[in-house]
């Protein structure tokens, strides 16, 4: 009887196990579909904005308005899902932020971004690098740009479901390059711009790395390595909030007048030096009513970086927003231009009367169209860049997020059409490599340095490595395919496209 009570209990605890097994998939497989059902109802509204903005227009250039909205939407989704991590990686990996309250924040932030400063961008995506008066017809322009984004939106799809956090600035002007090709010639693309922006994809994560670096570096000397630590943070922690409040309202308030004139050119930059000491002063109370409770130590630090590493990781989200929105909306904008439809003007309902160049619902389609990407499916890739290539602390995600709102604002404030994946992963290795090489050089001793003497031991160098070569080089090579590789697709979708429809 007791054998039998025994093997009946093993097999009751094998079928619950089953049906909790299965329980977890349904529930995933629910998450799964719910968020492709979500996706579908976002494309739908976009081609629904679309026809609404469109007063008087052939049949024709409705459905092609129509069909460029559902693509611009589809790729607004997939730089969502794919560059979430660059944004929020470094403080989800740090464990200051959850992944779903980084998600919220960043989603805010990203449509902010893309609606109040996202025009400079756009413009040099949707004109600068391949124009309509490059081919011999409107309607090969369009074909041209419909590919282009269908191109990039595939490799970037792809490239999420692989797990590669690759650039999506890369991909949408590949795209451009191999449309504009097939649709015309090599000489159709102006190729002194293209030139400038791969400059910047080079120059860009090396001087986000640098830059990531030197504030590891400073925080070190400032901070981590001194006798009091806490009075240390007592005067710097406000003094870089302060500081970065101060740059970003003026980079708000001078680049932002495209969409939303809120204060006069000669206010804007006393109000901003205003800001940065309201925040300075503010800050510095709230850290000195933070330091009765904390020791004088390392640690104690990393819990002060906590609200500082959330204003910047919202910053990075603006910045994203600001420059990657053009990689989603670059093409449709170009395809309503080019068509010069007639278009009801949104922009009043913004508070603007001045005519823009980009409608303010194209920049929408982008913008909302990123910060559900993020919602949906942006989870995937947070783990590459906050956990995989080097262990994250609050001060560490601290440098790599400013570090990478910094360049990427400059290059939006300069229109350049940067990657965000390359300068946030080229701060993430910053970081890395510097600390590999201060912990080579220096130990440690009673909150202080001492001179480590150099090591000929090729397995003890190894094991002081504190980054992972394997995503160094798997990342840098997704780098290196993802222009061709988009090009080459754009090129042969538009041959398809155009076999088709004649």
């Amino acid at each position: 009887m007791l054998s039998n009570k025994h093997i009946d209990t093993k097999s009751i605890d094998k079928d619950l196990e089953r049906l909790g097994f299965f329980g977890d998939a349904a529930e995933a497989m629910g998450r799964r579909l719910s968020g492709l059902g979500l996706a579908l109802v976002f494309l739908t509204l976009c081609v629904a904005v679309a026809a609404f903005t469109v007063t008087s227009v052939e049949l024709s250039d409705a459905l092609i308005l129509a069909s460029a909205s559902a693509i611009a939407g589809y790729m607004a989704l997939n730089i969502g899902a794919n560059d979430v991590a660059n944004n929020v990686g470094p403080a989800v990996g740090a464990r200051v932020l959850s992944l779903t309250g980084a998600l919220v924040i960043a989603a805010i932030c990203e449509s902010a971004g893309a609606l109040l400063a996202g025009g400079e961008v756009v413009s040099t995506v949707s004109r600068d690098i391949f124009s309509p008066d490059d081919v011999p017809d409107s309607f090969s322009f369009v074909q041209a740009m419909l590919t282009a984004m269908v191109a990039a939106a595939l490799w970037i799809n792809f490239a999420t479901y692989v797990g590669t956090p690759v650039s999506t600035t890369h991909s949408i002007i590949g795209g451009i390059v191999g449309a504009g090709i097939a649709a015309s010639s090599v000489a159709a693309i102006n190729w002194t711009t293209f030139s400038a922006i791969a400059a910047t994809w080079v120059i860009s994560p090396v001087l986000g790395g640098l830059v990531a670096a030197a504030l590891m570096a400073f925080i070190n000397a400032r901070l981590l390595y001194v006798d009091d630590k806490l009075e240390a943070a007592r005067f710097w922690l406000p003094a870089l909030l302060g500081a970065l409040g101060g740059v970003f309202s003026a980079y708000v308030f001078f680049k932002a007048t495209d969409r939303a004139s809120m204060v006069p050119d000669w206010l804007a930059l006393p109000l901003s030096l205003a800001i940065g000491f309201v925040i300075w002063w503010g800050y510095r109370r709230i850290v000195a009513s933070q330091l009765y409770d904390l020791e004088n130590s390392a640690r104690a630090l990393r819990d002060l970086f906590t609200i500082p590493l959330m204003v910047t990781a919202a910053l990075l989200s603006f910045a994203h927003g600001a420059n990657d929105v053009a990689n989603a909306i670059g093409p449709l904008a170009a395809i309503v231009q080019s068509q010069s439809l007639e278009l009801q003007d949104l922009s009043t309902w913004f508070g603007s009367a001045e005519e823009t160049r980009v409608p303010i619902w194209v920049t929408a389609v982008g913008a909302f169209g990123i910060s559900a990407g993020l919602l949906l499916f942006g989870r995937r890739l947070v783990t590459v860049v906050g956990k995989k290539i080097t262990k994250l602390s609050p001060i560490r995600a601290f440098c790599i997020t400013l570090a990478t709102a910094a360049t990427v604002l400059t290059a939006s404030g300069l229109g350049l059409p940067v990657s965000t994946t390359h300068i946030a992963v080229g701060a993430v290795f910053g970081v890395g490599f510097y600390r590999e090489w201060h912990r080579n050089r220096y130990i440690p001793e009673g909150g202080k340095l001492r001179q480590r003497k150099f090591v000929r031991n090729r397995e003890e160098r190894r094991r002081r490595l504190l980054v992972r070569r394997t995503a160094l080089f798997s990342i840098v090579a997704a780098w290196i395919v993802t222009v061709p590789a988009a090009a080459l697709l754009a090129a042969v979708l538009y041959n398809l496209l155009g076999y088709f429809w004649t």
